[in-house]
């Protein structure tokens, strides 16, 4: 980690924190390995303690190090969890949806597609707990009264215990984004002109369709989802188009 160019003074702990991250990444500090005291990482970059101390913030937020306090504490190589990670993910993608105005459809499309990658290996791996998660909230969504948000929360849970089914970490934690931050603006968008019947009767559809371990038919309830749900986008702008239009004339 010698020799790191810096820059102007605020960018140091920023540099500091990714020549630390990279050294992690390539191997050259492994997990549960003690980092070197705040005065040496000082002395190696040439700045001062509190940059250091800046820096080390920065990578205890990322859950990259962890601190412990005592005589033989210090800054340590944390193991990082999926599921410990995945809320940076699913922060991450919600802003790159906010920020950079991804249409619905591109984001629908992303969603769905990679939702379907997971469809086999939910239907050969599938678990009890996982058919029970799914089929209590096809119940919750059923329920008579039930809020819009507490039914796009339920419609969120479904798809996760869906992704999870398929019983592989990587998987989950690329899904946590595609459907924690892109469905709660799939229904932010619907919801309005949405049918729950037919939700739940798509959901209802899958649930049937992996637990009978059929992921051909899984996949056409979820193919016809996603259109179905893309088709209520489009009907929703073509009607506000048309309330603008009238308005303005």
């Amino acid at each position: 980690m010698k020799g790191l160019q810096l820059g102007t003074e605020g960018e140091l702990p920023i540099r500091i924190a990714a020549a630390i991250r990279d050294a992690i990444v390539a191997g050259r500090l492994i997990v549960d390995e003690r980092l070197p005291s705040e005065q040496e990482l000082a002395e190696q970059f040439g700045v001062s303690r509190p940059t250091v101390r800046e820096a080390l913030k920065r990578l205890a937020a990322q859950s990259l190090i962890r601190t412990q306090r005592g005589a033989t504490g210090g800054a340590f190589i944390n193991r990082i969890s999926y599921e410990e990670a995945a809320g940076q993910q699913i922060t991450t993608s919600t802003l790159l949806l906010s920020m950079n105005a991804v249409d619905f459809e591109t984001a629908c499309e992303a969603r769905y597609a990679l939702e379907r990658a997971c469809v086999p290996f939910a239907a050969e791996r599938r678990e009890a707990d996982h058919l029970a998660a799914m089929r209590a909230e096809i119940f919750r969504q059923s329920q008579p009264g039930l809020s819009d948000e507490s039914f796009c929360a339920s419609d969120v849970a479904f798809h996760r215990a869906l992704v999870d089914a398929a019983g592989n970490p990587v998987l989950s934690y690329q899904l946590a984004g595609a459907v924690e931050a892109m469905q709660p603006l799939m229904n932010m968008i619907t919801f309005t002109a949405r049918s729950r019947e037919r939700i739940v009767s798509l959901h209802t559809a899958i649930a049937d369709a992996i637990e009978s371990k059929n992921p051909a038919t899984a996949e056409a309830a979820l193919a016809e989802l996603a259109t179905y749900t893309i088709g209520l986008a489009a009907d929703i702008r073509a009607k506000r188009l048309t309330t603008k239009g009238a308005a303005g004339q």
